[in-house]
């Protein structure tokens, strides 16, 4: 950890081999970063591309008075830009052409609703725009299967995760992924007092009830949900 710091603060001075060391120390982090993105229309040497370019960025904006190890910080840096990559260019390719077009057929759907009363048919959108009928349903097809994966549940986007990271959420369980999650939660139990660290490792780790806790610790289960409470409280802020 002190050698990364170190090189972390040479390269915050502008020494380029520094910073390139460090990008070949934590290219293992970018690869197992990746691998949760595979079979997502992308290739996998694209993603570690975008993955380097997180990583450098978490590299180039490490705060050294940070308490944390560098890799806690990378971690979402690097996923995050992986996110947004597979976000704004579209897990399924399409084209300019037909994003730009989607975006005219939206507009004449609202308005043609609006003015029929009704949902309009895919030929009165095509005769409003002056295109193929082909056209409008490629532009609805592409808009609707990256919707339906990227959108978020609440209006303009406000409503939390899109679909993606919810089902990300639910199916993550590789052995890659409990790798990151591991190294998180090392990092910030590590930095808990002894007794806050063993109520943790009792309640999550060995799945211990509070009242068991509580007898093992020699207090009661009031003051034990409010430790847990508090020590989770802390955590979040950390993370």
């Amino acid at each position: 950890m002190e050698e990364t710091r170190a090189l972390l603060a040479k390269a915050h001075q502008g020494d380029k081999s520094a910073r390139e060391q460090l990008v070949l120390d934590n290219m293992g982090l970018v690869w197992s970063i990746v691998r949760r993105f595979c079979g997502r229309g992308c290739e996998s040497e694209d993603l570690f591309q975008i993955g380097c370019i997180g990583l450098i960025k978490a590299i180039d904006k490490f705060d050294l008075a940070f308490d944390v190890c560098f890799s806690t910080y990378a971690v979402p840096m690097i996923t995050g830009e992986i996110r947004r990559f597979l976000r704004d260019d579209g897990m399924i390719r399409v084209s300019r052409t037909i994003k730009e077009l989607g975006g005219r057929v939206k507009g004449a759907r609202e308005q043609l609703s609006f003015r029929l009363g009704r949902e309009p048919t895919i030929e009165e959108i095509a005769g409003e725009l002056g295109v193929s009928r082909e056209e409008v349903a490629a532009s609805l097809e592409a808009g609707a299967q990256v919707e339906s994966l990227y959108q978020t549940p609440g209006r303009d986007g406000e409503g939390g995760s899109c679909l993606l990271d919810r089902m990300e959420d639910m199916g993550r369980s590789g052995e890659q992924e409990q790798l990151l999650n591991r190294m998180v939660l090392e990092e910030l139990i590590g930095q808990l007092e002894e007794k806050e660290k063993e109520i943790i490792v009792r309640r999550y780790f060995e799945n211990q009830t509070q009242t068991q806790v509580a007898q093992a610790l020699g207090v009661s289960q009031v003051q034990i949900s409010r430790l847990e409470k508090k020590i989770l409280k802390q955590m979040r802020a950390r993370l």
